[in-house]
């Protein structure tokens, strides 16, 4: 007989629940509350059918959301209540097979860092998976890189072609054991394997036959070339990586000229935290990242000794990004290595694409594409189906966010494909594509109230990145399970991802519109924080194409999302970029360019190479020395160009400012990757010679008002230059660069407190690429907050052009819902 308080229910739970040991969970909870029914994966989600009595059903539901598995998220939980069910009672709880093929609400997991449990198996000789490369769990292991399709079961991943052995068989299908229905499940017998190939026999690609191939055998041939100085191409979790000692100068000098990479800085792979903590200054907020789940790469202070490590993995910062090992083959490759070393192992881990293509995927075409880069392969047959780079993190600025919350240089694994709420959104809104920028380009497509961006894509500068892109935009539709139904893209027309979406409008008939850059960046950071009245933003990065024809790049901006009105207030004032995108390229170029609207003649004594940098490193660039002689020999030219106004367009870039500011102080005026010039000024103003302002100086004495036809507050940038041209005389380059830096701050905190007067919004969103340097970050979040304003960073998005494609697509969900789309398609 049923007794009279038991109920029956069922929900329907959306999010983060595939993958992630969310059923085998909820199975355990019901059975220990002693509950009838079923739960299972359907289209719409998870649905969990229960019944009992009713103060178990809602002790069950409670634990539900407080006792989550460590990967599962829940974005939905709907209930529903029906009759009592008289012939389940006593009936045993169960697990019951996938369901449904489209519409589904589920997320894929994105890629997890092994967890401790794997990590201990390894280390047991005696368990069956010791020393096993690809060994996991429902806790970790791979998830977007392997998956094909919804939903996630064995059959969409990479791992169909693995038939269950029946040990794995039995874990599999165990609801209590924490590897039920974990998709890449393997071990040593049906898993799988390892072969290792030296590039003299890369034309071969095949491994010999399998019964004479160990993984061990593997793993130490890996270990010894890379002991021998050799570098080693290793099959990662999203693409191929390029190993090599990092403790050898000779072999890292020996990597970056394989990869033509001079002075951009590599990451380095330690074993473990202390290892870490030798080679860096850890704070217990970097530790915490360093070991989160995602296992990101995180920029940490180097020690003075460094741990040994090469001076050449980092020669313009002071800053190193640092990884633990993140995959069962990283821990089995360190584990070979320790073997036969006496110091904890330490290995440059870089993206292995060669001259800024992407991530190489398969065997053959990394065999065919790195031949001329790695020494040994160390390979698998895993298939790897999308290609997903490491994540580049920093710690928040100072109050920013609470605990070890990172702040994105690069998202990508172990953060892709996890969603973006929006408040601006709901279950019935439309699919709008953000179609991103053209530098470190990235996809957002949204879903109801959830929006996705891609993984950091790259550079659209050649013909396998654009393929690239088309194959991100292909999966991410697949594996949401939509098609866009607007477009929004980049004002610029000639950037690649504004052709492919008009190209894209054009044949679908799908309306376009278009945002200006900046604007976009403003829309990424207000949406993500649910803001979606008036607000102001700075947005300061290297260059976007304005409404006037000028190159903008240091934009006080108001924009109210909702009402999808937007105006520039103020900035930087424009100077010249002579040579257009040579300027880029060559900072001297901008540094001549400031001088001359200052009535100045003459080169900076640091150009005259008497000087030694402030930096060591930087005294033995011979790029640097060779810029010096370009700039004296050509000055004279430059001059003739910016009198006449020949190939110099303007631009009020504030990244164009920081290159210059580096040119003239002599650290950098030629460079060999993106934000060179910037890195050295920020890395020359930490150091312990830098002396601050001694008090605020009056800021406002560098803004000017409207004047003519410009109805923008300026922040006058000649005047900035000369005062860097004044500290560096007196105090030196240091000083003059950490002054610069709190010159800039305070005059863009005053500027937006004058406009934030004028228009009332007290709110200032912070995005652009020149946030990244987080000394002008924390200067600038301390001086709006010292001005009564509140402001804010992006939390889930790099603040660069990576977070960009999320502004548009807000954007264009805000033009659906009020009706202002293009009659004709196309705004």
């Amino acid at each position: 007989m049923v007794e009279h308080n038991e109920i029956h229910c069922r929900c329907l739970v959306g999010g983060q629940v595939q993958g992630v040991g969310f059923r085998p969970f909820v199975y355990r909870l019901a059975v220990e509350e002693e509950l009838a029914g079923q739960v299972g994966n359907t289209s719409e989600g998870v649905r969990i059918d229960i019944q009992g009595p009713s103060a178990a059903v809602e002790r069950f539901l409670r634990r539900l959301r407080a006792e989550l598995p460590p990967l599962a998220r829940l974005t939905r939980l709907e209930r529903e209540d029906l009759p009592v069910d008289n012939t389940r009672h006593g009936a045993a709880f169960r697990i019951v097979e996938s369901t449904g093929r489209s519409g589904h609400s589920v997320l894929v997991s994105p890629d997890v860092g092994i967890c401790g449990d794997c990590l201990r198996e390894m280390r047991d000789p005696a368990d069956p998976r010791h020393g096993y490369a690809f060994t996991n769990c429902t806790n970790c292991g791979p998830r977007y890189t392997i998956t094909r399709a919804i939903p996630y079961d064995r059959a969409t991943t990479s791992m169909a072609c693995f038939p269950l052995c029946p040990r794995c068989a039995a874990e599999y299908g165990d609801p209590l054991d924490r590897r039920f229905h974990a998709q890449p499940v393997a071990c040593p017998v049906c898993g799988p394997r390892l072969w290792l190939v030296r590039t003299p026999d890369a034309d071969r690609g095949a491994p010999p036959a399998r019964e004479a191939v160990r993984a061990g055998q593997a793993l130490a041939e890996a270990a010894a070339v890379l002991r021998q100085g050799g570098i080693l191409a290793l099959k990662g979790l999203g693409g191929f990586q390029l190993a090599c000692d990092a403790r050898r100068d000779d072999t890292v000098a020996r990597l970056r000229q394989r990869k033509s990479r001079p002075h951009k800085a590599f990451a380095v792979m330690l074993p473990d935290l202390d290892a870490a903590r030798a080679c860096c200054r850890l704070s217990p907020e970097h530790a915490a990242l360093l070991c989160a789940p995602e296992k990101p790469i995180v920029l940490c202070p180097v020690r003075e000794e460094s741990g040994g490590l090469s001076p050449l993995l980092a020669p313009d910062t002071d800053s190193l990004g640092i990884m633990l090992p993140y995959t069962p083959l990283h821990v089995a490759l360190f584990d070979a290595l320790a073997r036969e070393t006496a110091m904890p192992p330490a290995l440059v881990m870089t993206s292995a694409n060669p001259r800024g293509e992407p991530l190489c995927l398969g065997n053959r075409e990394a065999l065919a594409r790195l031949r001329h880069e790695a020494d040994a392969f160390l390979l698998h047959d895993r298939d790897i189906l999308v290609r997903v780079d490491d994540s580049v993190t920093a710690l928040f600025p100072a109050g920013q966010a609470g605990g070890a919350a990172p702040f994105f240089h690069r998202r990508a694994r172990g953060y892709v494909p996890r969603p973006v709420p929006l408040d601006l959104a709901d279950a019935q809104s439309p699919t709008v594509c953000g179609t991103g920028a053209q530098l470190k380009a990235t996809l957002c497509l949204t879903r109801g109230r959830d929006a996705f961006v891609s993984q950091h894509i790259g550079d659209l500068e050649n013909l396998p990145t654009a393929r690239f892109y088309e194959e991100v935009s292909a999966h991410l539709e697949r594996l949401l399970e939509v098609r866009p139904e607007l477009l929004v893209c980049d004002l610029h027309p000639d950037l690649l991802s504004s052709r492919w979406a008009r190209e894209r409008a054009s044949r679908e008939g799908l309306p376009l519109l278009r945002l200006q850059h900046h604007a976009a960046h403003a829309a990424a950071v207000l949406a993500e924080h649910g803001r979606t009245d008036g607000a102001l933003a700075i947005c300061l990065d290297g260059t976007g194409l304005g409404t006037d024809g000028i190159i903008w790049g240091g934009e006080v901006l108001s924009m109210e999302l909702e009402a999808l009105r937007w105006q520039r207030l103020g900035g930087l004032s424009p100077f010249a970029l002579p040579g257009g995108e040579a300027a880029i390229r060559e900072p001297w170029r901008l540094a001549l360019a400031l001088r001359e609207m200052l009535g100045q003649a003459d080169e900076p004594a640091s150009w005259d190479g008497t000087m030694r940098p402030p930096v060591d490193a930087w005294g033995a660039d011979a790029q640097l020395a060779a810029a010096r002689t370009t700039a004296r020999h050509q000055a004279s030219l430059l001059r003739e160009m910016l009198r006449w106004g020949v190939n110099c367009p303007l631009t009020s870039s504030c990244g164009r400012l920081f290159d210059a500011v580096s040119a003239e102080l002599g650290i950098c005026l030629a460079t060999s990757y993106e934000g060179q010039a910037a890195i050295r000024l920020e890395t020359l103003a930490r150091c312990p010679e830098a002396r601050p302002l001694a008090d605020e100086e009056a800021a406002d004495e560098l803004l000017r008002p409207p004047a003519g036809d410009d109805e923008t507050w300026r922040l006058d940038t000649p005047a900035l230059f000369a005062a860097v041209q004044h500290d560096a005389a007196r105090y030196g380059a240091a000083t003059a660069a950490l002054r610069f830096h709190e010159r800039l701050a305070g005059g863009l905190a005053r500027l937006a407190a004058r406009l934030a007067a004028a228009t009332g919004f007290r709110t200032v969103a912070l995005a652009g690429g020149c946030l990244q340097n987080l000394l002008l970050a924390r200067l600038l979040l301390r001086a709006l907050r010292a001005r009564g304003l509140h402001p804010l960073l992006p939390l889930e998005l790099p603040p660069g052009d990576g977070g960009l494609s999320l502004g548009q697509a807000a954007w264009g969900l805000c033009a659906w819902k009020s009706g202002k789309l293009p009659p004709d398609g196309v705004d």
